[in-house]
């Protein structure tokens, strides 16, 4: 699967669903629906400057919308904020979907990382906001729930491959997975400037070989 054309066609019709919540470069797409509008450019500056520090002002200003549009779409920022975690979680299921052609669980683990590592490179913004919205006590507190079944689907996801491979120790094996995907998110964002993505992308698809 990997390297040929289905794995490359499903990646970039990943790729085009993902830049649906960005804004790109210098201009923003105003052809786009206003509400859209509103979504994308509220997901760059939560990414950017955090949630508490960007105001509905700030988003109004950023989008060209009034405050008035805003609200008719969502009723608080707090709403605005778990309308994009809800979207970009389906997005995340879908970059974790592996391809049906996999046949094996070592495939379908080769898949989902090369997927995450693809779209971690490709989508900065987009995981540079889940990394700050989970991260942030505030908000956090806000997505509790939304969070919580994110795991618990990802986790399920993750374990039904490793129960294939050793159904005794499959649940330990899909924390450490989760775990290692996540160390690497953090480290990439937010602590190491010269993170070797690519060559903890090979280390990984060895060891999961």
């Amino acid at each position: 699967m990997a390297g040929g054309l289905g794995s490359q066609s499903r990646y970039f019709s990943k790729k085009l669903h993902l830049q649906e919540l960005t804004v790109r470069s210098v201009g923003y797409i105003y052809t786009m629906d206003k509400k859209e509008q509103i979504i994308a450019v509220a997901t760059q500056l939560f990414a950017e400057r955090g949630f508490e520090n960007t105001s509905v002002s700030l988003i109004c200003k950023t989008a060209k919308v009034s405050k008035g549009l805003v609200f008719h779409h969502f009723k608080s920022k707090q709403e605005l904020l778990r309308e994009i975690f809800s979207r970009t979680t389906a997005l995340i299921k879908d970059i974790n979907a592996t391809d049906p052609n996999c046949s094996t669980p070592q495939e379908q683990l080769k898949d989902m990382l090369e997927s995450f590592f693809d779209g971690l490179a490709a989508n900065r913004m987009l995981f540079q906001f889940n990394l700050n919205m989970m991260l942030q006590p505030f908000t956090r507190s806000i997505l509790q729930d939304l969070i919580d079944k994110r795991a618990a689907f990802l986790l399920q996801s993750v374990k039904g491959i490793f129960d294939e491979i050793d159904a005794g120790n499959a649940l330990v094996l899909a924390y450490a997975f989760i775990a290692e995907l996540d160390g690497i998110a953090l480290h990439y964002f937010s602590i190491y400037e010269d993170y070797p993505l690519a060559e903890m992308q090979n280390h990984l698809l060895k060891k999961y070989n």
